[in-house]
């Protein structure tokens, strides 16, 4: 296992990168990686203490909803209810830019962590188009989809600001692929008859 913040992708092929990160990420600790959308932060989304520690490194409420990114349509079924036309959309649109909100399934409430596996209301997916993003979420399982950045500040736009902002208390920074187009997904409400955008907040 690398030192926390020794990891560098432009060193190591990027499916041993990959891989590293993933060890990582089940050991407990915090890795940033690139998406579609940002650069985001991945902690596993079945450990608790992994989640609080990126919540407070972020410096937000451990209160406010972190979303989870998959690496493919399959493996929202375990954590989230699909009526048809959410289906219909996930087939049409992901992997993409896009946060689905959808209503949480009873395992995603034994098994995700807080605040992941909310009590009521919708739980966050995304499927990345970008193949790091979903290597990463394949090896290691559901991950946080969250982006990289102290929170209301902007995101950061490049592994070395990521490592400006948060230092050894990342274990990995992975690169590569195609860089992130530095504007947030769209969010899109999957719970109702048919799929409706929401403002970001």
């Amino acid at each position: 296992m690398p030192t926390r913040g020794s990891a560098r992708s432009t060193s190591r092929p990027p499916d041993r990168s990959v891989a590293l990160a993933a060890r990582a990420i089940a050991a407990g600790h915090l890795v940033v990686y690139p998406t579609d959308t940002l650069f985001g932060i991945a902690a596993s989304a079945h450990r608790a203490a992994a989640v609080a520690r990126l919540a407070a490194l972020k410096g937000r409420s451990a209160a406010r909803p972190i979303s989870v990114a998959v690496s493919s349509a399959e493996e929202i079924e375990p954590v989230a209810e699909l009526s048809r036309s959410a289906r219909r959309f996930l087939r049409q649109h992901l992997p993409g830019p896009y946060t689905v909100l959808l209503r949480p399934s009873a395992a995603a409430r034994r098994r995700l962590a807080p605040p992941l596996r909310p009590i009521r209301g919708t739980v966050g997916i995304r499927i990345p188009d970008h193949p790091i993003a979903r290597e990463l979420a394949r090896r290691a399982g559901p991950i946080t989809a969250t982006s990289a950045n102290r929170h209301g500040e902007p995101p950061a736009g490049s592994i070395a600001e990521c490592r400006r902002l948060f230092g050894e208390r990342i274990a990995i920074y992975l690169d590569g692929g195609p860089p992130p187009s530095g504007r947030p997904s769209t969010l899109v409400d999957l719970t109702g008859p048919r799929p409706r955008v929401l403002p970001r907040r």
